[in-house]
């Protein structure tokens, strides 16, 4: 079996309103009830991704590109750029745009809240809380050279020590699908980061810079798999 961590940065693509999904990232999740992966969610991404998906997207407004693409047809029209069939198509689906994207914002909290409680209760997503070991390596990675915010090092923290413990009972197929460059072990230039580097290599985890599965750019991170298992 699969198992592949995911956080917020997955859950916040996943549960977004329809027109912002991530494909990718519903997908994942498709291929998971398929059978083919068990998802991990660290249990604490769930209060994160509640405050901040509504507080993005509401804050987010398209009506502006909506109004750009207005006044580009009333210019348009004007200078014989477009004629009056293809200023009313393009006027209807701009309106029906706008009317779709001011639906999902305003059932937002409750789609989001079905969505929430719909995970913890897939067979094919492991909803973890934090325990005390993981605690404890949160506050360890804290006084590590990492700058890492309180929030990552908890997610990296209950990370590793579950990809520890699926390692412990058998498990050797584990990855992490990260989005987030702070959690990334390369930097911008494909260069390793120490010691997160070296923690996902002890804890047995091969790290995706998406949610496809497909190979992570840097070169170097191939030649992990030669190393001896934790």
């Amino acid at each position: 079996m699969k198992h592949v961590f995911v956080e917020t940065n997955w859950l916040f693509w996943y549960a977004a309103p329809e027109h912002r999904k991530l494909r990718d990232a519903v997908r994942l999740l498709e291929r998971a009830e398929a059978g083919e992966m068990m998802l991990h969610l660290p249990a604490v991404c769930m209060a994160e991704a509640r405050a901040t998906i509504p507080r993005r997207f509401k804050q987010r407004s398209e009506s502006a590109d909506t109004q750009a693409i207005k006044k580009y047809l009333g210019w348009a029209k004007l200078h014989g750029r477009v004629d009056n069939e293809e200023d009313a198509t393009v006027r209807r689906v701009l309106d029906r745009f706008d009317s779709m994207v001011r639906t999902e914002l305003d059932r937002l909290d409750t789609t989001l809240s079905g969505t929430l409680a719909a995970l913890r209760s897939n067979p094919a997503v492991d909803v973890f809380g934090l325990d005390d070991e993981m605690l404890e390596r949160a506050i360890d990675i804290g006084a590590s050279e990492l700058e890492l915010e309180p929030y990552d090092q908890a997610v990296l923290a209950a990370v590793l020590v579950r990809s520890s413990r699926l390692w412990s009972s058998g498990e050797t197929e584990i990855s992490f699908c990260e989005l987030d460059s702070d959690l990334q072990p390369w930097d911008k230039r494909g260069n390793a980061k120490q010691p997160l580097t070296r923690m996902y290599n002890d804890a047995g985890i091969w790290v995706y810079g998406d949610f496809e599965l497909a190979e992570p750019p840097p070169d170097w991170w191939l030649a992990r798999l030669e190393e001896s298992p934790p």
